[in-house]
């Protein structure tokens, strides 16, 4: 099946990662959709992608943060575009500093988890079940390393949300062994910024989009957790689709 058949779906798209993800896609030759709830965001990422590529870019409107609210959009989502083949989950802020547990209140730390965990369950939910028996679909999960360790003072609860998303998607690999679509985990323990916002420890979100649509272009690998620690490995990614 070639890129032009296939139908991408880039949650979280309209981010800072995703529209790195979904630039990589449609110069690539898939099909891309994005849904969020904002649509002035939407817009950004339609001026953001290349003229050429506006055409294959389907976006939509919608809240993927509930139950209700997911299936609503994935039934939205088939009716516009037809067949989903791929997904890519990329849902979440990358970053949180409030301060110390203590001085957080229970609505901030259910807003963390809302955002980096149960997003990402409830979007699974509705959007896996589109390619989990096809043999030429994906479904990759965009995960980070903060749920590991403690970047620094004050970035607990992005801990805690980012440790449940690493966890969910290893659960999701281990109760799924069987699927037929390629389902993978790439975790970049690596900041990811635009371009002209790069320091140490960064990498461009550009250089990820074209590590991640690899990724789903080759099909590769399956069940397994891609760990890019630098620059290299993500070159390693767009050369081979593997690590």
């Amino acid at each position: 099946m070639s890129s032009s058949q296939r139908m991408v779906l880039v949650l979280g798209g309209a981010g800072t990662v995703g529209s790195g993800i979904v630039k990589s896609l449609l110069e690539k030759g898939f099909h891309v959709a994005v849904i969020s709830r904002d649509k002035a965001r939407l817009e950004k990422l339609k001026s953001f992608v290349p003229a050429s590529c506006k055409e294959k870019l389907h976006t939509l409107v919608g809240d993927v943060g509930s139950e209700e609210g997911a299936q609503e959009a994935a039934t939205a989502l088939v009716n516009q575009v037809g067949k989903v083949t791929d997904v890519v989950s990329s849902l979440g802020f990358s970053w949180w500093q409030g301060g110390p547990p203590h001085t957080q209140s229970l609505q901030e730390l259910q807003r963390v988890l809302d955002t980096l965990l149960l997003s990402t369950f409830t979007a699974w939910k509705a959007f896996f079940p589109l390619v989990k028996d096809n043999p030429n679909g994906t479904y990759t999960f965009i995960t980070g390393g903060a749920g590991e360790r403690l970047l620094m003072p004050g970035t607990g609860f992005l801990t805690l949300g980012a440790a449940g998303a690493l966890a969910f998607s290893q659960v999701v690999r281990e109760e799924y062994p069987d699927v037929t679509c390629k389902l993978n985990e790439l975790k970049i323990n690596m900041g990811v910024a635009t371009p002209e916002r790069l320091g140490p420890g960064y990498v461009s979100h550009l250089e990820v989009g074209d590590a991640v649509s690899s990724l789903v272009e080759k099909r590769q690998v399956s069940h397994t957790v891609l760990c890019a620690n630098s620059t290299a490995d993500l070159k390693t990614l767009i050369l081979e689709g593997k690590l």
